[in-house]
Parts: structure tokens; sequence; C-alpha cells
């Protein structure tokens, strides 16, 4: 008897536990705000691609390279350097003045 008993207090205090949570969540709670006007519309943000930026390289600069064939003059001899292997004096560099034919030496 001592069995049932026990068992039948244990009982009423688990649907009395139950009844008790049960009755928490059964008050009314009050979660919101307050709105004053009408509804409001944003409309969506509007999506602008990233700036392309072009990057200009300078100009190219053209440099001139100076002539690179000369002609040898000795002035002794009157001639120019295959014609005449060596010169007493000092060799003459002379700019070639015939456009057609460069480096080569001019007629003798």
């Amino acid at each position: 008897m001592k069995k049932l008993a026990a068992i039948g207090i244990c009982g009423v205090l688990a649907v009395a536990g139950l009844m008790a949570s049960a009755a928490t969540y059964a008050h009314p709670r009050f979660y919101g705000g307050v709105v004053i006007g009408g509804p409001v519309w944003v409309p969506p943000p509007i999506y602008y691609p990233p700036p392309v930026y072009i990057e200009r390289a300078p100009p190219p600069v053209y440099v001139e390279q100076p002539r690179q064939d000369f002609w040898y003059y000795c002035p002794e001899s009157r001639a120019y350097y295959p014609y005449v292997q060596s010169c007493p004096s000092n060799w003459m560099r002379v700019v070639p003045n015939t456009p057609d034919t460069p480096g080569a030496p001019p007629p003798q």
C-alpha cells in the first residue's frame, strides 16, 4: 500500500508540474512596436557597375641612332680606306653622302 501511495503522490506531483509549466506559456505576451502612418515602400538599391580605369601608357620615344657607317679618308694619298691600307697621318672619318649604297666607299 505504501508503494501505491508513493506512486500516486509522484503522479500527482508530475501532473501538477506539467500544469504549472503549461500555465506559464498560456499567459499572453505583447511583442511588437508602434506603427505611426501607413506602409512604407523602399525601392531596391540601384546597382552601379564599378568604374573602369584605363591606364594610358606614355607615347613611345624614338631615338635616332647615330650613323655607324663612316668612310675613312687618308689626306696624304687622297684615297679612302679599302683602296689604301695604311695612312702616314691620322685617318679622317667621313660621313657617306650617297644614300643608294650605304657603307661602300666612293668610287676612285
